[in-house]
């Protein structure tokens, strides 16, 4: 692609196009029968640090007849610079262009990234809405968390994958094969994907409204097709990736990574991946050392990530630092999503002295009565010990991210934010140390699948006094506040709990420009105002209605594991103040998804 190399000196960052990177995978395209593009719809940068794709890289690439290239949303200079020179959307590894593909996987993690799924098939010179799509064009399908509610994104894509990727693909392997042999029409592809375990395909089904707006009816258009979507999960991890593709440039996370466990069994009522991640799997520590010296040897990293969605809980984290840092010393190692206790602060400080990872936690809410609330389970004095603890190990640094527009929060508990900063700073200056505290609020968003799934999303005039009122309070030396555009985390509530009918405020907001939106430069709140208008749609329909709990929800046909009945009985203990237990440590919660099953199927899989 010649007409590429004319274009690349005139664009930012040109190592985001060019491929050809340490580990990349590069088939002979002649030979391989079948082609899967995988599909990230933001930056390289940020793509390239997702832990998902390498594994379905690896798996499909393991695979003698099908191969997998990459591909990631271009920046727009890129963009401009690729329609001006009439170049469509191509892979790394070959630089096929993508509309040759067979197949176009498209990883759904975050839902601003919605309107750059759309401008990829376009740029792809493949209509977005799969209606207009014809057997010349590549199948469409997308996994990640976001296909928890699939039904905002359902007129543009064929297929959905839920659940664990690794559970399911093989399986979709073997159908691909067969469409491709038997030259099957696309139809009759999606017809009999229809029928594997955790497949959605949005065609097949049929959603009627009452009058007011909400959701009547939600059924399968064919007898043969499943009412009900079961997320797949797999019981045990597959093996960690230990070869990924090594980047030319800096990306996000620019450094290796293991995941250590899947899932969590804390409980927090506003966290959807708490909810769809369950139940906790936790990978073998020989397994993981093993993997680290694989990973230094294949990809030359001295820095591994620990990846967990609260790494302070797997077993014995401290013994497995030690013999990974025993085993080699120079490697460094980052430890996120550790919770806020003293141990997680010694486990930090034992970690070799020639590098020592900010301090980052998450209180969520300042006061107990709404950590209560939200399930949190972390006290004010576990917050005070933990600050004291790092400040008594001569860290002067920490950054604590706090939620704003919770289910039940007043001002007291808004206040209660400043108060616990105060005790922080006066714990810093006792030691004689300058205390630099970083204090990031997010608005909550109501998401899919938790407790809070039923809960109204607060306006922005409800939440700018509560930003203000921080503002002022916290205005003071070595506190550095920061906090997301409410208009913004309106549009996130949106599309994630919208229905079928968002998809038309999604194609015209894409059609008006808007692409990027987590991006605060390319943000266009207007633009979206105008699509929801265009579209016949309130967002605040959406986003900041209290729903009945007897409401039909537009993922209500996608089981997660976790039962209606659990969620709802989570919901009223918010409402009354009542912590819930972990159930790791605990007994058993009746979640839907008990301890016992995975451990009958961890004994069914490995006797003995």
């Amino acid at each position: 692609m010649s007409s590429l190399d004319n274009i690349l000196y005139r664009v930012t960052k040109p190592a985001r196009y060019t491929g050809g990177e340490w580990n990349s995978i590069l088939k002979d395209w002649g030979k391989t029968g079948i082609r899967i593009a995988l599909a990230y719809p933001d930056l390289y940068e940020i793509g390239m640090s997702n832990i998902a794709l390498p594994i379905l890289y690896k798996i499909i690439n393991s695979q003698p007849d099908f191969l997998a290239e990459r591909v990631y949303a271009p920046w727009i200079d890129m963009e401009a610079a690729m329609r001006a020179a009439d170049i469509p959307l191509f892979s790394l590894e070959s630089r096929h262009p993508i509309k040759d593909f067979d197949v176009i996987g498209f990883s759904l993690g975050y839902e601003l990234t919605y309107t750059n799924v759309l401008n990829m098939l376009h740029l792809a010179q493949i209509p977005p809405l799969s209606s207009e799509r014809n057997e010349s064009h590549p199948i469409v399908i997308a996994g990640g968390s976001c296909v928890l509610n699939p039904e905002p994104m359902s007129d543009f894509i064929d297929f959905f994958v839920v659940g664990d990727g690794e559970e399911v693909l093989l399986e979709l392997l073997d159908y691909f094969r067969d469409w491709k042999g038997k030259k099957a029409t696309k139809k009759e592809l999606l017809h009999q994907v229809a029928a594997i375990p955790g497949i959605y395909v949005p065609s097949l089904y049929h959603a009627e409204y009452h009058p007011d707006g909400t959701l009547k009816s939600f059924s399968p258009t064919t007898a043969q097709t499943s009412p009900i979507i079961r997320r797949q999960i797999v019981s045990i991890l597959p093996p960690p990736v230990t070869a990924p593709v090594v980047p030319y440039i800096e990306i996000i996370h620019d450094r290796g990574a293991i995941e250590i466990q899947r899932g969590c069994s804390r409980g927090c009522r506003f966290c959807q991946a708490g909810s769809i991640y369950r139940p906790l799997r936790e990978r073998p520590q020989e397994e993981i050392i093993e993997a680290a010296g694989k990973i230094i040897a294949s990809c030359g990293y001295n820095e591994i990530s620990l990846v967990s969605l609260n790494t302070s809980d797997y077993p014995d984290i401290d013994k497995l630092v030690f013999s990974l840092s025993n085993r080699f010393p120079d490697l460094t190692l980052s430890l996120p999503s550790l919770r806020i206790d003293s141990p997680s602060i010694k486990l930090v400080d034992s970690l070799p002295s020639h590098h020592k990872p900010g301090l980052t936690f998450a209180p969520e809410a300042g006061s107990e009565r709404l950590r209560r609330i939200i399930n949190k389970g972390i006290h004010e004095e576990d917050i005070l010990n933990t600050a004291a603890a790092a400040f008594e190990r001569g860290w002067t640094g920490l950054k604590l991210y706090f939620m704003l527009g919770l289910p039940c929060e007043t001002t007291e508990d808004v206040e209660g934010i400043v108060h616990i900063i105060g005790k922080i700073r006066q714990l810093s200056r006792s030691q004689g140390r300058t205390p630099q505290l970083r204090i990031s609020l997010s608005t909550f968003v109501p998401k899919p699948h938790t407790p809070f799934q039923w809960a109204a999303q607060e306006s922005e005039e409800q939440l700018n006094p509560k930003h203000e009122l921080l503002k002022r309070e916290l205005h003071q030396k070595g506190v550095r506040l920061s906090w997301q555009d409410p208009k913004l985390s309106l549009l996130e509530a949106v599309l994630s709990r919208g229905d079928r009918r968002i998809g038309k405020a999604i194609y015209y907001a894409w059609q008006s420009g808007c692409t990027f939106d987590a991006w605060d430069e390319r943000f266009n709140y207007d633009i979206w105002l105008r699509a929801f208008n265009e579209s016949g749609i309130d967002p605040h329909f959406y986003a900041q209605r209290e729903r009945s709990l007897d409401e039909i929800l537009p993922w209500n046909h996608i089981d997660i594991g976790l039962t209606t009945d659990f969620l709802k009985r989570e919901y009223q203990r918010a409402l009354n103040s009542q912590e819930t237990t972990d159930c790791h440590h605990g007994p058993c919660n009746a979640c839907g998804l008990e301890r016992q099953q995975i451990l009958c199927q961890r004994k069914h899989q490995h006797p003995g």
